[in-house]
């Protein structure tokens, strides 16, 4: 027998754990755009006075675009008629407003952000917010009431997202892989989704909606504020038309399968 001390003994290599996957993971740039949502809000621990204020000069305001309205001077001065389109987005009415809104861009925004890029993903939500306004201001030419909310880019985020998301291997489809790899599936045509049964149904569900909402007046928040559903409609336009233009994955061929066409082992 070898002496006692010159045996070695070896305790056993304990293999590494696996990594743990987090339950909810996001983009950083959809991480950034909430986080800057709920930085804002802090508005509301202002002096009344100057939150209504930052409202006046940071919330789309029709009337301020009117141009019968020689002796009346709006707060933001000429500068508020350009950034309004886009910082009325960044302001919300109360914390249940900006949980609707989150809970929305948590599946579409997450895809998108993850598609795009950090710079397209904001330039995008930029663009459908200026493009709700617009719609808004044509709606309501002599409105006073201020505008907030960053519903027109939300519905933006959803009409770009539907434009992939309902292909194999997408993150609506039956059959995806992880995040990543589920946001950058080729997108469909613009005529090819609107010829998809999935996107057709969607888009007649979300815009039945927002015409309920709208021709019902229904109001939300503790405040009973009113849903601009007109704005709602003009961001979700331009992200379904503009989404080619800020897309950099390539296209998908005539004949990519999307979820609704049937596998190579002809199952649906």
């Amino acid at each position: 027998m070898d002496p006692l001390e010159s045996q070695s003994y070896s305790s056993p290599v304990e293999p590494p754990d696996a990594p743990h996957e987090p339950i909810l993971t996001l983009p950083g740039a959809l991480t950034a755009y909430i986080a800057l949502i709920a930085a804002i809000h802090l508005r509301v621990l202002l002096p009344v006075e100057l939150e209504n204020w930052t409202i006046d000069v940071f919330g789309f305001i029709p009337k301020r675009y009117d141009s019968t309205l020689l002796n009346i001077t709006f707060p933001g001065g000429a500068g508020a008629k350009v950034w309004t389109f886009v910082t009325y987005s960044l302001l919300h009415a109360n914390l249940s407003h900006i949980g609707f809104n989150v809970l929305w861009l948590l599946p579409f925004g997450s895809a998108l952000a993850r598609r795009f890029g950090p710079a397209r993903f904001f330039v995008f939500m930029a663009v459908t917010a200026a493009a709700g306004a617009l719609a808004h201001l044509v709606t309501h030419e002599h409105a006073i009431a201020p505008m907030i909310g960053a519903s027109a880019s939300v519905s933006g985020a959803m009409a770009a997202a539907i434009r992939f998301a309902f292909v194999r291997g997408s993150f609506l489809s039956f059959r995806r892989g992880d995040a990543d790899a589920a946001a950058k599936v080729p997108a469909l045509s613009l005529s090819r989704a609107l010829r998809n049964p999935r996107v057709v149904g969607f888009l007649a569900v979300w815009f039945g909606v927002n015409i309920i909402f709208g021709l019902g007046s229904i109001s939300i928040g503790a405040e009973g504020a009113s849903v601009a559903w007109q704005a709602h409609i003009g961001g979700f336009l331009a992200g379904l038309m503009l989404f080619s233009l800020f897309d950099p994955v390539p296209r998908a061929t005539p004949h990519a399968a999307d979820a609704s066409s049937p596998d190579e082992s002809g199952r649906v």
